[in-house]
């Protein structure tokens, strides 16, 4: 588990990876392969530093890594493993701590992009998380239909194991949905409203996959 004492221990200054489809979310771990020179030169910098922080967010494009304009709301992590490879990769893992918004982004010396963050709208994100309201047999019983309708394998003995807000943020990170359900997902006020967009896109996957009429969520 990763503690932030106060507002004060957040970054005021953070480097940004870009990617389409990679949605970090809060108290979530995201394993990432890191190849371009850019990148490796951005993780070699945070593990240098005293935080190890890093921030997601989504291209605006998703056909565009590199575009200028970014989605509304990312994720800062802390790498909290890595693997140096050979062939001059890093296999990391980030846990994810607070979304934010983009305040302002610096011109840099830096081959990689830096922004100050905006926390103010996500400090629930350092919060135990009400789930409360959420109906987890529910919730369960639409992962089991999405899974067998999409001939899924998974070990339902964990899935059952899993707390209600690991459930519905790992399924933003793992479920293949399209990076723009992930980023509604991901821009979800609150963990119930969270799980409210992640039923409907279930029910909506469900629906297709069983020959009925349905729309998805884009």
């Amino acid at each position: 588990v990763i503690t932030i004492n106060s507002i004060e221990d957040l970054p005021k200054r953070i480097p940004i990876f870009p990617l389409t489809g990679a949605v970090l979310f809060p108290d979530t771990q995201l394993p990432l392969n890191i190849f371009e020179s850019r990148y490796i030169h951005m993780i070699d910098d945070a593990l240098a530093s005293s935080d190890r922080l890093i921030a997601m967010i989504q291209p605006a494009s998703s056909n565009n890594n590199d575009s200028k304009i970014l989605k509304n709301v990312g994720c800062v992590g802390k790498i909290t493993t890595f693997n140096e490879i050979e062939d001059n990769r890093y296999l990391i893992t980030l846990t994810g701590i607070i979304r934010f918004k983009i305040k302002e982004e610096f011109d840099t010396t830096t081959p990689y992009r830096q922004i100050i963050p905006d926390y103010t709208n996500f400090f629930n994100d350092l919060e135990d998380q009400d789930v409360e309201s959420i109906n987890r047999e529910k919730l369960l019983g639409l992962i089991k239909q999405y899974l067998k309708h999409k001939k899924m394998l998974a070990d339902w003995d964990i899935i059952q194991q899993t707390s209600t807000e690991q459930l519905i943020n790992y399924s933003g990170v793992l479920v293949p949905f399209t990076p723009e359900e992930k980023q509604l997902l991901l821009e979800s006020k609150t963990i119930t409203e969270r799980c409210g967009a992640l039923e409907a896109l279930y029910q909506s996957y469900i629906f297709d996959l069983s020959g009925e009429n349905s729309t998805k969520i884009h």
